[in-house]
């Protein structure tokens, strides 16, 4: 049995889906990520009204360019899963940030531990609105 925190829903307010991961370089959603997506499925399927934007974060390590692409690929894959699992893809924009919007100090140039670098690798989501 899974267990949901309640929270209150609150325009553009960012959500971390805790325990997103991907192997290096990848965008393909590992089987331990399916448990934290399919907690924002029930979200969604429980506030059928609510539309969201999906956002993935990547740390500094490699391009700035690639950064925006791999988050964003990310991103996509989370969402086709989503869809896969009963939500309609009109209530779900993807995002890839990139390393845009870093958590730390772990800024292109500085040298950081895995676990710092960690921290900034991340999803998100945020209610944007909701459909009629």
């Amino acid at each position: 049995q899974q267990t949901i925190l309640l929270m209150k829903m609150e325009m553009n307010k960012t959500f971390v889906l805790d325990n997103i991961y991907y192997d290096v370089n990848s965008w393909k959603i590992l089987p331990s990520s399916e448990v934290e997506l399919n907690k924002l499925v029930k979200i969604m399927k429980e506030n059928p009204t609510l539309k969201i934007e999906l956002g993935s974060h990547t740390d500094s390590r490699g391009s700035d360019q690639s950064n925006l692409t791999l988050s964003q690929k990310r991103s996509e894959s989370a969402i086709a899963y989503i869809i896969k699992n009963g939500i309609s893809k009109e209530r779900i924009i993807a995002k890839g940030y990139g390393e845009t919007k870093l958590l730390n100090r772990c800024k292109n140039g500085v040298t950081c531990s895995d676990d710092e670098h960690r921290i900034n690798r991340r999803t998100e989501f945020k209610i944007i609105g909701f459909v009629k």
